[in-house]
């Protein structure tokens, strides 16, 4: 199993949209065993497929019990091959909990209940809330791979230092197969100039930059409120061919 933490310390950057869809896409279009963990105290991944519930278990408890049946935790979604940990406020006691907690590790306990999960799902998806907290750090520690969405505005590369710099230290202190492919524009638009050139802007940065960029719809906002993957809501819309590009410009680095 692979897995891909999708994080930015900035808001608004369509992290839990593209964790979703990125997700979906590798279970609908490629016929992978997909799971996705909602790390995130608002829950909007665990909201968008539908498992938003607090009387289940959830991110959460990976967090706390020192046990964790996995099987007991994972729900299935709606959707064939994608299966979900949901997450809801109860992750921001958890991860207080995990501080104040001396008697095992603390940065890795996603990667240990993970373990179970090797052998029924080809990848996981985490879904990150905008924040370095113990529950990030874990999702860092347990990942092969980081993806970075970004918007083109004045506040693009806030926190992108921050986190490229968390990116490496966990590298080097507790994760030395820790990957960082780049950071992929999302609510593009072609014909506005400023996208344009912040979109090149970008490749002259230090941070690696996918081809692929994710164009902004009108589709997408409604497709939320549907509570569907935008691949099902509107499938001939521009987000959905660009979301099917950027999986696929994934697979094959």
């Amino acid at each position: 199993m692979k897995t891909i933490s999708i994080i930015n310390l900035k808001g608004g950057v369509a992290k839990t949209i593209s964790s979703v869809n990125i997700g979906h896409i590798l279970a609908a279009a490629h016929g992978f065993k997909v799971l996705l963990i909602d790390n995130d105290k608002q829950g909007n991944a665990s909201k968008i497929l539908n498992r938003h519930d607090y009387s289940h278990k959830g991110t959460a408890d990976i967090m706390t019990e020192r046990r964790t049946e996995l099987k007991e935790i994972i729900q299935q979604t709606d959707y064939e091959g994608l299966d979900i940990i949901t997450a809801n406020m109860n992750l921001l006691k958890a991860n207080l909990e995990v501080l104040l907690d001396q008697q095992r590790p603390q940065q890795t306990r996603f990667k240990k209940a993970l373990e179970q999960a090797q052998r029924e799902y080809d990848y996981c998806i985490i879904d990150n809330a905008p924040d370095i907290n113990i529950s990030t750090i874990n999702a860092l520690v347990a990942a092969d791979d980081v993806l970075v969405p970004v918007t083109i505005d004045d506040f693009a590369l806030d926190g992108l230092a921050e986190l490229k710099e968390q990116i490496d230290n966990t590298k080097e202190d507790l994760n030395p197969n820790l990957r960082f492919c780049g950071c992929f524009v999302t609510q593009y638009d072609r014909t506005n100039d400023a996208d344009i050139q912040g979109k090149e802007f970008f490749k002259t940065l230090e941070y690696p930059v996918f081809e692929t960029c994710i164009r902004k719809t009108p589709k997408m906002k409604p497709s939320t409120f549907a509570r569907e993957p935008i691949l099902l809501y509107s499938s001939r819309c521009a987000a959905s061919y660009d979301y099917k590009s950027l999986v696929e410009e994934y697979l094959k680095m």
